[in-house]
């Protein structure tokens, strides 16, 4: 842990010029046995992405549908920092660390087919580094910009490595036009180092709307002109896995459907978190969870 803190293999945000860096960490540490085929392993591999259909039940859905309405209720009027709000408004965007204080999504984060796919690709035991329910809801839900996720948490929660990946819990079906997730295949095996200086508590900010730790205009150009953007359309009860260094984002929704999701981030337990490399304090816990020790089982 100590050797992985004090190298910076990933620098970023540490002056003013955008970079386009080489990846230096496996996407797939392991091929041992698990829920997930060979194929989806080098699908995985190659593209940073895995679209995996109807792992939920319709009656999983519903009732996972049932628990983010009633948080969402729960949330309007709460001045908790785990609320974050749309920009420019007061609608709720996303309620972070919901695997910590509610006992239903605490059991989805350890649902067997998601721990042992998580186990599976990254090759050890596995924690909930952090996790969320976004909501998008029908002619109101704003845009998520362009960003590895891995960049915010390298910088600023000291991440070290990129051993770390999200999945995604679709409980409404998601279509190319009402807001959902864009990634670009191929994009993890790079790490776009982005320019300028984290300013203190910037995570107040970034959560509404993100301006630092996004990747320049050029960078996403090269990976766009190279590698092309997709959207994965599937069915309410999918999962969406995706690495933690893959180029994503998503358009607002002007339709009339919702897009919620449920985000789960398993971290390895031999990726614990570092000093921020930022210089600056660690975010708090609902956002960057430092305890490894209490290990999803």
């Amino acid at each position: 842990m100590s050797l992985l803190a004090k190298e910076d293999v990933y620098p970023s945000r540490v002056g003013d010029q955008p970079a386009i860096l080489e990846r230096r960490d496996p996407t797939v540490y392991g091929h041992q046995a698990g829920p997930l085929s060979t194929v989806q392993l080098n699908d995985y591999q190659d593209n940073g992405f895995l679209l995996w259909e109807n792992l939920f039940s319709a009656a999983e859905v519903a009732k996972m549908r049932d628990d983010l309405v009633r948080i969402w209720r729960q949330s309007e009027d709460s001045a908790a920092p785990e609320v974050i709000r749309e920009p420019g408004g007061d609608q709720v965007r996303s309620v972070f660390a919901v695997h910590e204080t509610d006992a239903a999504f605490n059991r989805v984060s350890r649902d067997p087919r998601l721990l042992n796919a998580a186990r599976q690709i990254l090759n050890s035991e596995v924690y909930v580094h952090q996790s969320r329910i976004n909501f998008k809801p029908g002619f109101t839900g704003q845009e998520f910009y362009w960003h590895s996720d891995f960049e915010t948490w390298h910088v600023e929660d000291g991440m070290p490595r990129m051993r770390a990946l999200s999945c995604s819990i679709w409980l409404d079906d998601n279509f190319a036009f009402n807001g959902s997730l864009m990634v670009i295949p191929h994009s993890h095996h790079y790490f776009v180092a982005c320019g300028g200086r984290t300013p203190k508590e910037h995570y107040k900010q970034s959560l509404r709307r993100q301006e630092y730790g996004v990747p320049d205009r050029g960078s996403l150009s090269w990976l766009v002109e190279h590698h092309g953007i997709r959207m994965p359309e599937a069915k309410a009860g999918a999962v969406l896995l995706f690495d933690c260094n893959i180029m994503h984002g998503s358009n607002s929704n002007i339709t009339p459907l919702g897009r919620r999701n449920v985000f789960l981030v398993y971290n390895s337990v031999e990726n614990p978190l570092a000093p921020p490399f930022s210089g600056e304090a660690p975010r708090p816990s609902f956002l960057a969870h430092r305890n490894p020790e209490t290990v999803v089982l």
